[in-house]
């Protein structure tokens, strides 16, 4: 496994799982299972299968959040890639391949997305190994799961024999209908598509050069005029000249060289919520909750209560989920037309599609408190040693009040320091920055008063975060 490095596809927003998975927070990044989050599970998975460090792939308005997530596991990285708009997972992968190869010529890809749960870590490496070997030989290999009930939201691998070795694919078969998928698991032959790779980087080049020519161009010159941006890897614009496709349509279902090997270890995607309610816990009832729930005669439901007391009464078969400022009551059968809510939300130009109350930076996180005309407050947090832009306001003054730790505060010319329950008051105009120069999260009530209110009346003069 030498030559193995891990590829982590982690774009993508998770719409069916809103109201936790936002357009600015989406799903990987959450802690849904245990500690750590989906992402940070995908990285220590496959830090115990190889020891070459990750390249990550993700969306510009994640960077800060995946760099800080790797921080948290002690996972170094090769580079982080933000694409300048997604393209699906075949460029991605190119991308990746692009960059692997310029480390060792012999690069294999280990491709996994951010999002997926597998608790069997050895059945996992074991996996990889099969997979690798075949690899080394020039092939692309696919992970597929052996089903354990008839799915109708997976795409399915047909097998040209029902064993557990390495061998060819026989077909790629789309999405079935619920007859079709039970037909799929009495025959033994038909496997998960999991969305798990084992690629040699230079055959997958290759692949895409024969079967997809304007996007391998496209990737490659990306990667030429790409810069190094903080610990960001920036490809050229000349990337949204790619196509949009999966690798599954631009290079696994046309190529010759596609291989296959079954897996039995358990595995879900986490596409909806009722993925989620199978995976978790359950009682006697059939119920998982999570918070503060007092449930009375209910019965095979997925409750999640972040912030509110949730009751429930004589209820079956529903997800509910409370957030700080929304809520989803949804039967669990219908939980795949989540993304359609999210899909009305998004044209109602409602923001809870896209943000929690609690918005992430790269220094900490804001919160949303209250807010009325001309005024609103908000909860800050900043991380020990981080600090805000040096900026400044068109139409808006500023009142800082401390709760917790230290703030060392500069406005206009002076720099001074606050401590628990001082405050200071920051005029409209004069530039300002808020540091944290304490070992505890520094937190500040922030309240705005002014004509416009918008996150885009900043003026940004210093940034260390290169915004």
């Amino acid at each position: 496994m030498d030559a193995v490095i891990p590829v982590i596809i982690a774009g993508g927003t998770g719409s069916r799982l809103w109201p936790l998975s936002r357009a600015l927070f989406p799903k990987q990044f959450h802690a849904i299972f245990d500690e750590n989050s989906l992402l940070q599970n995908t990285l220590l998975r496959a830090a115990q299968t190889t020891t070459n460090p990750p390249i990550l792939v993700c969306n510009e308005e994640h960077r800060f959040l995946v760099a800080e997530q790797c921080r948290d596991v002690g996972i170094a990285w090769q580079s982080i890639v933000l694409e300048p708009e997604g393209r699906s997972t075949a460029p991605a992968i190119a991308l990746a391949a692009h960059l692997a190869l310029a480390e060792r010529d012999d690069a294999q890809l280990l491709v996994l997305a951010a999002d997926h749960l597998i608790n069997d870590i050895e059945a996992f490496k074991v996996a990889a190994g099969k997979a690798a070997a075949a690899s080394s030989q020039g092939f692309m290999v696919t992970f597929g799961v052996r089903p354990t009930h008839a799915e109708t939201g997976y795409g399915y691998i047909e097998l040209s024999e029902a064993s557990d070795d390495v061998q060819d694919v026989r077909s790629f078969v789309e999405k079935p209908d619920l007859q079709t998928a039970q037909g799929y698991l009495a025959s033994g032959t038909h496997l998960w598509n999991s969305g798990m790779f084992m690629l040699d980087a230079k055959t997958y080049l290759e692949e895409l050069a024969e079967h997809c020519p304007e996007m391998a161009d496209a990737v490659s010159a990306a990667v030429q005029s790409g810069t190094e941006d903080l610990d960001f890897f920036r490809p050229g614009d000349v990337f949204l000249e790619s196509p949009t496709d999966s690798i599954d349509y631009a290079v696994m279902e046309k190529t010759t060289r596609a291989k296959v090997v079954p897996v039995g270890f358990d595995w879900s995607d986490i596409g909806s919520w009722a993925a989620i309610w199978k995976a978790s816990d359950q009682d006697a009832d059939g119920n998982h909750f999570e918070g503060d729930v007092v449930p009375l005669a209910t019965r095979n439901s997925y409750v999640l209560a972040q912030n509110r007391l949730v009751g429930t009464i004589g209820v079956e078969d529903l997800v509910i989920v409370e957030t700080a400022d929304a809520v989803l009551v949804a039967d669990k059968s219908r939980v795949q037309d989540v993304r359609a809510l999210v899909q009305k939300l998004k044209a109602c130009e409602r923001e809870e599609y896209i943000s929690h109350r609690e918005v992430f930076r790269p220094w900490g996180s804001y919160e949303g408190v209250g807010q009325g005309e001309r005024y609103q407050v908000k909860r800050i947090k900043v991380t020990p040693g981080a600090s805000l832009s040096l900026q400044k306001h068109h139409h808006r003054a500023e009142h800082w009040v401390v709760v917790r730790g230290t703030a060392e505060v500069t406005r206009g010319e002076e720099t001074f320091t606050l401590g628990e329950n001082e405050s200071t008051y920051i005029p409209l105009g004069v530039k300002h920055r808020l540091r944290n120069p304490g070992k505890l999260t520094l937190e500040v009530i922030e309240v705005q008063v002014g004509a416009y209110l918008g996150e885009d009346d900043i003026v940004r003069f210093d940034d260390v975060y290169g915004r």
